[in-house]
């Protein structure tokens, strides 16, 4: 597990998402692990691998880096993006291989951000559902059919791997925001808050942000550029 820099959110838009997909790929056949689940959250991503060649660091210093790099840059940022190192534990029996499996494609389900897991686009549920470049799918079709899969995917499942605690996902409506906004800065206005100074301007950014409000609701509800957002 990676999980973002003071809980803070790794993926914006569709486009980061993709891209940490890519780099999977990508490092997947540099580095030649095996991979068997994957879900990226907002502020978190599940990996279920199995190192061939490489150690478990060198993987993950290898997708970590490449990610960081290219969002640093999209997004005019310096520094790290992620906590610490990854987080991780063996899955050294079948029965837990099958609770962890389960568990990362239920984690959209879990943080509420979706009612099926079949319809949440960044998990690799759905590639087992077709023919997979990325997912390794033989060692689970030698034992499941795929109706036995979908079958196990949709039962409940009260294990909570690695004892992390998904939280739903609270999505802060524009009402909601205008309130935090004028209390958290005191600014009754959008020409008040943009008469600010960098300095006083730039925290209270990064306090919206930490209420729970999105980058581009910051953006459209103080009138600060998205760029000059992203950049606090």
């Amino acid at each position: 597990m990676l999980r973002g820099i003071n809980q803070q959110q790794i993926f914006e838009e569709a486009e980061d998402y993709e891209k940490f997909i890519q780099i999977i790929a990508d490092c997947k056949t540099i580095s030649g692990y095996k991979l068997f689940a994957y879900c990226l959250m907002g502020n978190h991503i599940h990996l279920l691998i199995k190192p061939e060649t490489e150690t478990l660091e060198q993987i993950f210093k290898r997708i970590g880096g490449r990610f960081v790099y290219w969002y640093n840059i999209k997004y005019c940022r310096k520094g790290h993006l992620f906590q610490d190192r990854f987080k991780s534990e063996p899955v050294d029996d079948e029965r837990y291989f099958w609770t962890v499996l389960r568990y990362i494609h239920q984690n959209p389900l879990k943080a509420q951000l979706c009612t099926k897991i079949e319809n949440y686009p960044y998990s690799s549920y759905s590639e087992y559902m077709t023919e997979s470049n990325l997912i390794d799918t033989d060692h689970v079709f030698s034992m499941m059919t795929m109706e036995e899969f979908v079958g196990y995917h949709h039962e409940d499942c009260s294990a909570n791997c690695m004892d992390i605690e998904e939280k739903p996902v609270i999505r802060v409506t524009d009402e909601q925001a205008k309130i935090i906004i004028e209390k958290v800065s005191k600014c009754k206005t959008v020409s008040d808050f943009q008469a600010l100074d960098k300095l006083s301007r730039d925290k209270y950014l990064i306090k919206f942000r930490r209420k729970g409000l999105s980058l581009r609701q910051i953006s459209r509800l103080t009138g600060v550029s998205l760029s000059i957002v992203r950049k606090a």
